[in-house]
C-alpha cells in the first residue's frame, strides 16, 4: 500500500478498499485526530474540527461527573478503535464506556471484539455528518446505546430485538438522567468557561440527580434487583 497522506478535505470518502488495507490506515492515523469509519469497502477519513472535540470532550465530561458523583463504577474506553473483519465494520466513537460491563473489562489494556463485550454506551458528536451510516455500523457492532449530539439536539438510541435503534425518552445507562437539562448545559458552553459549566454541571447532579439515585439503589436493594439495572418496565426513573 502506498504511504497515507492526510485528506485535504475535512472529509474524504474512498471506495473499494480492502479490509488490510483499513488496517493500514489505522496504523498510519494511529495517535492524530483523524476519525476513520469503515463499512464494507467504503472508507471515510475525517479530520476532527475544534467544534466537534470540544462538544466530545465537554459531554464525556459530564458522563464522568455522573459516575464520580453516583459511585457509578466505570470502564472508559475513550476512542478506542471498534472493528470487525467478519462484518467488514469499523469505527471510533467520540467516547465509550462500560459500565453494566465494567467488571468484564476492568484492567484490560486491548479490547478483543471476538470475547469482550461492546461498551455498554458511546457518544457521537455529528456537528459534520458522516458520509457513511455510523449506527448501521455501532447496531452491526451490537453497542448497546448511543447518544448523538448534532448541535441542537441530544437523542438517546438504544439497540432493541431486530438490531436496530429506537430513539428513547431515556437513557437505559443512566436512567434518571434528563436530557433536555443536559443539553442546556451543553448549550451553556457558548457563553460559559468550561471550568464553570462542570462545576455548575456537578452541583446540579449532587442536589437533583444523587437523591433519585440513592433511594432507586434503596428499593433495588429491598426488592433484590441487581445493582445498576437500568429501566424497569421501560419507564425512565424520576422523583
Amino acid at each position: 500500500m502506498a504511504t497515507v497522506t492526510l485528506p485535504t478535505e475535512e472529509r474524504t470518502v474512498l471506495q473499494n478498499v480492502s479490509w488490510p488495507e483499513y488496517e493500514e490506515y489505522l496504523r498510519e492515523y494511529e495517535g492524530r485526530r483523524i476519525r476513520l469509519t469503515y463499512d464494507r469497502g467504503s472508507l471515510e477519513i475525517m479530520i476532527l474540527s475544534l467544534g466537534h472535540e470540544g462538544f466530545s470532550y465537554l459531554l464525556g465530561r459530564f458522563v464522568d461527573v455522573l459516575t464520580e458523583e453516583l459511585n457509578i463504577p466505570v470502564k472508559a474506553g475513550r476512542s478506542t478503535t471498534f472493528k470487525r473483519e467478519e462484518l467488514e465494520r469499523g469505527l471510533e466513537a467520540d467516547n465509550c464506556y462500560w459500565i453494566q460491563h465494567e467488571r468484564a473489562m476492568r484492567g484490560k489494556r486491548q479490547f478483543d471484539g471476538r470475547r469482550d463485550p461492546p461498551p455498554d454506551l458511546a457518544l457521537e458528536t455529528d456537528i459534520t455528518s458522516s458520509s457513511l451510516n455510523r449506527m448501521a455500523i455501532y447496531a452491526a457492532l451490537k453497542v448497546p446505546e448511543v447518544w448523538r449530539f448534532n448541535d441542537t439536539s441530544l437523542l438517546v438510541y438504544v439497540l432493541v430485538d431486530g438490531g436496530k435503534y429506537e430513539v428513547r425518552d431515556c437513557s437505559a445507562v443512566f436512567p434518571f438522567l434528563p436530557l433536555a437539562r443536559v443539553l442546556r448545559f451543553l448549550k451553556e458552553s457558548e457563553n460559559k468557561d468550561e471550568t464553570s459549566l462542570v462545576r455548575s454541571f456537578r452541583s446540579w447532579v449532587r442536589k437533583s440527580l444523587l437523591p433519585i439515585w440513592q433511594a432507586t439503589r434503596k428499593r433495588q436493594a429491598l426488592s433484590g434487583i441487581p445493582p445498576r439495572t437500568a429501566k424497569k418496565n421501560g419507564k425512565c426513573i424520576s422523583a
